[in-house]
């Protein structure tokens, strides 16, 4: 099972989809294709969001994201990051990964700090979220059709370039 396809049911489509549709059907909306296209543009939200939310784990400041992030080595979890990094590491840099992502250890994670810095993610991250925020903009303007272009770009705003 692929990470976007994890992230697609794990929160993206009870974070975003689910109160959207709810709200339609409460508006009486009852065209399956506007369904079909809410779904499609928020699922796709929800994945940047997700992704968003990884990446802050990682690098976002503790006192502004209310939290210290655990995903590498608490919750050993298989976030965009770690899914990136191992598209792109050497042999040599994958057993720095196994070794050290998912143990409770400040220099292990240290490691995979620098590992990451190694690959660039921080960079690979930048050009994701800017690509997935402007395909979200296409997909606004192509799929909305009769529904409110607001209920998705007001959504997109809340989390493009976030910080916690």
């Amino acid at each position: 099972m692929s990470h976007t396809c994890i992230v697609k049911y794990k929160t993206a489509f009870y974070s975003f989809y689910l109160p959207v549709a709810a709200a339609m059907h409460m508006a009486g909306i009852k065209d399956e294709k506007a369904f079909a296209n809410a779904q499609e543009i928020l699922l796709e939200m929800g994945v940047f969001f997700q992704v968003q939310d990884d990446y802050l784990d990682c690098y976002g400041a503790p006192e502004v994201i209310g939290k210290i992030g655990t995903d590498i080595e608490q919750d050993n979890k298989c976030g965009w990051l770690v899914v990136q990094a191992l598209d792109r590491v050497t042999p040599e840099q994958r057993k720095i990964l196994e070794e050290n992502y998912g143990r409770k250890d400040p220099e292990c994670v240290k490691r995979i700090k620098e590992l990451y810095k190694e690959l660039d993610l921080e960079k690979l991250y930048h050009e994701f979220e800017e690509a997935s925020y402007q395909k979200l903009m296409k997909m606004v303007e192509e799929k909305a059709g009769d529904l409110p272009k607001g209920i998705f770009t007001d959504f997109a705003a809340k989390i493009y370039k976030r910080q916690k």
